[in-house]
């Protein structure tokens, strides 16, 4: 059987973003983002009823979001599910699922700088350097694109 794990949040940072470095060098960035679901209520009325994820970012998409973002940024992050499973100091053991965020596309101007800096430009798409073999949406960097693919 076959199985999809996918996910495309829409959001904002609930907190500055958290940077780390690992003993290897690598940059791990932990954000916490709200995504609205909007329903309506017992009286009809619409309300957006928040929902928190924990997303976990690496190598150059987490200095990114680093320098960036901060608490309130509009991101669009897409990933995996990731399930973290560990003991409390109590002895129970405890899970959370996250997302380990695979792509991010900040949306929303900038933030610091002389005004109308980067007017009318649309904020770069970021994304991991190494993304799995399914994940490439053009040909390696030593392939030709289009119809110059020698087969």
């Amino acid at each position: 059987m076959a199985s999809f794990n996918r996910v495309i949040l829409l959001g904002n940072l609930t907190r500055d973003p958290e940077i780390r470095y690992t003993q290897s060098g690598l940059a791990v960035c932990n954000l916490g983002l709200a995504v609205n679901e909007r329903t309506k209520n017992a009286n009809g009325e619409w309300v957006d009823e928040p929902v928190f994820v924990d997303v976990t970012l690496w190598e150059r998409t987490a200095e990114i979001a680093g320098e960036y973002l901060s608490k309130g940024s509009p991101v669009l992050i897409e990933g995996r599910l990731k399930l973290d499973t560990w003991q409390s100091p109590d002895g129970q053991k405890r899970s959370k699922l996250c997302v380990v965020g695979q792509r991010m596309q900040l949306l929303g101007g900038r933030q610091a700088g002389p005004p109308n800096e980067g007017a009318g430009r649309p904020a770069p798409r970021r994304e991991s350097p190494r993304p799995a073999a399914e994940e490439y949406d053009a040909p390696p960097p030593d392939m030709p694109p289009g119809d110059d693919i020698p087969f």
